[in-house]
This record gives structure tokens, C-alpha cells and sequence, in this order.
């Protein structure tokens, strides 16, 4: 399952994203935004994916214009590891080393073939599960529940 979700300014490459990602046989649940309103709040859908991958529902793909203000929305919800992702390289070490599970991208900077190109790498690519990794992974579940890494 994947749950996906767009301010105004990730809405068409959402839509594209969504279609897409169905074609391909995947399950895709759409938080929103439903219509290009403009006076839309980024944080209103970060927040609906982020509650719903921290509750097993899958992984989380948003959009926004930057990618960045989604992240930090997303990551404010307990058990989230939400990236803000520009490449290919960075889509798969998000998720062999940092076993993210929302990744945010920019409706602003990057095209229909590139933002598929980011999806399509960070689906398929799998946490390494290294010792290193899960240790660090560890540290960042103290951080979240208020507690200093080692």
C-alpha cells in the first residue's frame, strides 16, 4: 500500500504519481488534497500520510513545492522517517541505510519522468538491515521519544 498526499503545489505531479503508481499495480490511498486549491496547508496532508505509515499502513509519498516543508511535517509524527529526495542515488541510500519510509518530493523542481524515476528506485530498494544501520535507526527512536542517542 501507499499512501500519497499534495498541497497545492505538488497537486498535478500527485495526480500523474497516483495514476502511475496504479498502472504499475500498486494500491494507492490519496489523502489530498481532492482539488487545486491554492490556499491549501502542506502540513494538513503531511500529516494525514505520515499518521497513517506510522500506523502499518504502508510506505508514504508527499508533495509539496520544495519537499521540505512536508518533511519536516511528516517527521514530527512518532515512527516516521520521512526524505526529502532530489536523485536516484539518494532515493535508494534513504532506504538501504535509513530504512525511510515517506519520501517527499518537490513539485516544483522535478518532472513527471524524474519524480517516477525516484518512486520507482525507492519502492524497490530494501533496508540493508547492517548492524550500523539498525543501531543508528535505534538512536533516532530515543531522539523521538525524548531521550539522547547513546
Amino acid at each position: 500500500m501507499i499512501v500519497i498526499g499534495a498541497d497545492h503545489a505538488g497537486f498535478k505531479l500527485k495526480a500523474k504519481l497516483k495514476r502511475w503508481l496504479t498502472e504499475q499495480g500498486n494500491k494507492v490511498t490519496d489523502t489530498g488534497a481532492h482539488k487545486l486549491d491554492k490556499n491549501d496547508d502542506y502540513p494538513v496532508y503531511a500529516y494525514k500520510v505520515a499518521k497513517a505509515v506510522a500506523g502499518g499502513k504502508g510506505k508514504g509519498i508527499l508533495l509539496c513545492g520544495s519537499a521540505e516543508g512536508v518533511c519536516i511535517a511528516a517527521n514530527k509524527v512518532k515512527g516516521v522517517r520521512a526524505v526529502a529526495v532530489w536523485n536516484v542515488q539518494n532515493a535508494k541510500l534513504s532506504r538501504k541505510h535509513n530504512d525511510a519510509n515517506v519520501l517527499c518530493l518537490s513539485g516544483w523542481e522535478l518532472s513527471p519522468a524524474q519524480a517516477k524515476k525516484i518512486v520507482k528506485a525507492w519502492l524497490k530498494t530494501a533496508f540493508t538491515a547492517k548492524a550500523r544501520h539498525v543501531r543508528r535507526l535505534k538512536e533516532i527512536a530515543r531522539i523521538a521519544h525524548g531521550k539522547p542517542p547513546r
